[in-house]
């Protein structure tokens, strides 16, 4: 594997439209462990399908949470995933020989590793011992939206209005689909989902801000290494005091949360929002809930209920608005 270093000049990041700069390169030479240049992908559709694959990675977080639910607690299962993803991390890093990031992205690393790592995972996990997956949809029907608003507060991106207006019909559209199809009620777990969609957000966007700096496997590479002391903690912490019964489910769910959500769906997700942006990216999670309720019915044999295709056309409709609506970045400083 061919190392991808994370130092880069000294200047301001924009994050919220397509990158237009040119590779910037640097006289520093070779042997001195750092970059030559930062080489921004073209803008286009290699963009959008890898957020879009982080996507349909997400969307298998739910069914396989709760089935990793069937072998172990909550808190358990939170620190197994954050350990056994920061293992794959670490591992990569070392193979690949990638220096530690400058003293200045550290802040947006933690960041990252509090609401992507550690934060979504335990709330969504706690909340999902009292809710079923498609009411959690619920969670990821408003993330787009959040996501959007935190991108242009930290950011300065100014999405137009033709955007924010596909983006609320897209967010209404998830939100009553799942709401009913849920039967109307709010679960205990409501304010853990809440809280998840929070701190979910302003991982994203941290996350998204930095991969335009480093390349996306080296974001949550490296927030997983920060949140490994927490994680070593709490297995040690709750494993003895939450049951273990080890079935094939419990195996598999774990291993997917720990390897295809947190670490390879990160690592296509922050690219590709580095490419098109935090807040184009971003609506492309409206498709998730819908791709949860498919999981479901196939991976725990929830029902679908009629509504689905109607609710995934007008989802798909919005997305394609946001899209094409262009999205002004904040000027660099």
């Amino acid at each position: 594997m061919t190392a991808e270093n994370s130092a880069t000049h000294r200047t301001a990041i924009a994050v919220g439209s397509p990158v237009t700069a040119a590779p910037v390169s640097s006289p520093t030479g070779a042997g001195t462990g750092r970059a030559d240049a930062v080489a921004h992908p073209p803008v286009g559709g290699s963009g959008t399908l890898l957020a879009m694959s982080g996507v349909v990675a997400f969307s298998l977080t739910f069914p396989s949470t709760a089935w990793g639910l069937e072998s172990f607690g909550p808190w358990s299962l939170v620190a197994l995933r954050s350990l056994f993803a920061a293992a794959i991390a670490g591992g990569v890093l070392l193979a690949g020989r990638v220096p530690v990031p400058e003293r200045r992205h550290w802040a947006g690393l933690a960041v990252v590793a509090g609401g992507v790592v550690v934060g979504f995972p335990l709330l969504t996990t706690l909340a999902l011992q009292t809710t079923t997956t498609s009411h959690a949809a619920v969670v990821v029907g408003l993330l787009p939206l959040t996501t959007a608003a935190f991108s242009s507060l930290r950011t300065g991106s100014r999405p137009p209005r033709a955007f924010w207006a596909a983006a609320l019909a897209g967010a209404g559209v998830v939100i009553v689909f799942t709401v009913r199809q849920s039967g109307g009620a709010l679960s205990a777990g409501d304010l853990y989902l809440f809280g998840a969609l929070l701190v979910c957000a302003a991982g994203y966007t941290e996350g998204g801000r930095l991969a335009r700096v480093m390349p996306g496997w080296q974001v949550i590479g490296w927030a997983l290494i920060l949140a490994l002391p927490l994680a070593v903690a709490g297995a040690a912490i709750a494993l003895p005091f939450e049951p273990v019964r080890l079935t094939a489910h419990g195996v598999i769910g774990l291993v997917w949360v720990a390897a295809g959500s947190t670490f390879v769906g990160l690592y296509v997700w922050y690219r590709g929002m580095a490419e098109i942006g935090v807040a184009r990216a971003s609506q492309l999670q409206l498709a998730q809930p819908l791709l949860t309720l498919a999981w479901s019915a196939l991976l725990l044999g929830e029902e679908i209920p009629a509504a689905a295709p109607v609710a995934a056309v007008a989802v798909l409709v919005c997305i394609a608005v946001t899209q094409r609506a262009g999205v002004k970045a904040a000027p660099r400083s």
